[in-house]
């Protein structure tokens, strides 16, 4: 065990002693080892809605428990731990998002960190100021922005996408900037259809306008090897319970621009940034947690590379090229059954399918699909107005998707599962 004034979790990989032989590709037979909720036998597609926990996250949770823990600090050993859980965890999480540790923010959920940081960007807003959202976008990327510029009398412009494509291009953004836009906010890819747009061009757009730039990478940093800088976003979002950590919140951003917010905050409570962003303690386990799900990802394919954002970088090249490969097993399968519709077009996106079956209400596919030990859920999964915009109101569609763990058999078992539906 480390000692107390160490960080709480090992920095080797975790997967180091399960999977050898390569540094190009997945041994998913060994990653899908570490995943006890796989056993139960279910091919899972429901990832986008948050993925399983593989052991080595679990067993950091259970030790960051088993240890004594205090308010964090020098003095005692449960203070040194906590403090070393959460500094471990800032390094982690900007490692994985190419921002400072400084910079990273815990919260309850992304849905909270973006409350937050709309009430305290409109604290600047009045009357005239336009923010722009997507109607692409996940709600919790929409409604706390319009919430907040209509507690100021700030004016609210959405941007469009176009339902034939999925693709939310620049001209899309162009159409409602203006002189007075203060805001921009749009998301790295749709939960709902996967759609990745243009993110540098539309933060440049952004810029150029005056205004920042606000980034959901709540779907994207479970497939896509994140840089906050290269995205050009001046504040970014994420989820750990998207890519195999717990349940919790990340906001990260340009260090400047937070050192220059004033969130509301307790009294007492530390006026530091990041620490003036997080509201009360810090649930530690699920910062150890996070921090052992970086590793593991860090893990996958090339443990014996040097620093943890490069084994990052090589990970996720590695998770496109077996992502991507079964996405195209299974929209060549789609393709090949009467009556489907395909609502995941554009040419760039993540592994992440949305489709209907003529005639059959997309919950009702979803059911019979479990009947046959697969799991894809229906619905709009909060992106209400990207599903009305294409078409499918509240009822949305049946959405598939990818994880790390996701292997071939699964696939089969699905277009199985899919052909009966739809016989």
């Amino acid at each position: 065990m480390a000692s107390s004034s160490e960080q709480s979790l090992p920095p080797e990989s975790p997967l180091s002693s399960e999977i050898s032989g390569t540094s190009h590709a997945l041994d998913v037979q060994a990653i899908r080892a570490c995943f006890p909720a796989l056993k139960a036998g279910t091919a899972r597609f429901d990832a986008p809605g948050g993925t399983q926990t593989p052991q080595q996250v679990i067993d950091a949770i259970a030790e960051s428990l088993t240890r004594p823990l205090a308010n964090r600090g020098t003095l005692t050993e449960g203070a040194r731990n906590a403090e070393a859980i959460v500094s471990g965890a800032r390094r982690a999480l900007g490692d994985l998002l190419g921002s400072e540790p400084e910079a990273v923010v815990f919260g309850r959920s992304a849905t909270q960190l973006v409350y937050d940081l709309a009430r305290t960007l409109a604290k600047e807003w009045g009357p005239g100021d336009e923010v722009v959202v997507s109607r692409l976008d996940h709600d919790s990327n929409i409604r706390p922005w319009v919430q907040a510029a209509e507690a100021v009398g700030a004016t609210v412009r959405r941007a469009d996408f176009d339902p034939a494509t999925g693709e939310l291009g620049t001209e899309h953004i162009e159409a409602v900037l203006s002189g007075r836009t203060r805001l921009v906010a749009v998301t790295a890819a749709s939960n709902l259809i996967g759609t990745c747009p243009d993110i540098p061009a539309i933060g440049a757009l952004a810029h150029r306008a005056g205004a920042l730039f606000h980034v959901d990478a709540v779907h994207y940093a479970s497939h896509v090897s994140v840089d906050l800088t290269g995205l050009g976003a001046d504040t970014l979002v994420c989820s750990p319970y998207k890519f195999l950590g717990p349940h919790l919140g990340v906001l990260t951003g340009r260090p400047e621009l937070l050192h220059s917010l004033r969130p509301d905050k307790l009294l007492p409570s530390s006026d530091a940034v990041p620490e003036r962003f997080e509201l009360g303690t810090l649930p530690y386990e699920l910062l150890a947690g996070a921090t052992a799900a970086v590793d593991f990802l860090a893990g996958l394919v090339d443990p014996g590379a040097e620093g943890r954002p490069e084994r990052l970088r090589r990970a996720f090249t590695a998770l496109a090229a077996h992502e991507d490969r079964l996405r195209g097993r299974i929209e060549e399968g789609l393709a090949t059954l009467d009556g489907v519709t395909v609502y995941s077009r554009a040419a760039r996106r993540t592994p992440t399918t949305l489709f209907t079956v003529a005639g059959q209400r997309a919950d009702a596919v979803s059911r019979r699909l479990a009947e046959h030990g697969v799991d894809a859920p229906a619905g709009a999964f909060y992106a209400q107005e990207a599903s009305h915009r294409l078409g499918l109101g509240d009822e949305g569609g049946v959405r598939v998707g990818l994880a790390p763990y996701t292997n071939d058999e699964d696939v089969d078992r699905l277009l199985e599962a899919l052909a009966a539906a739809c016989g």
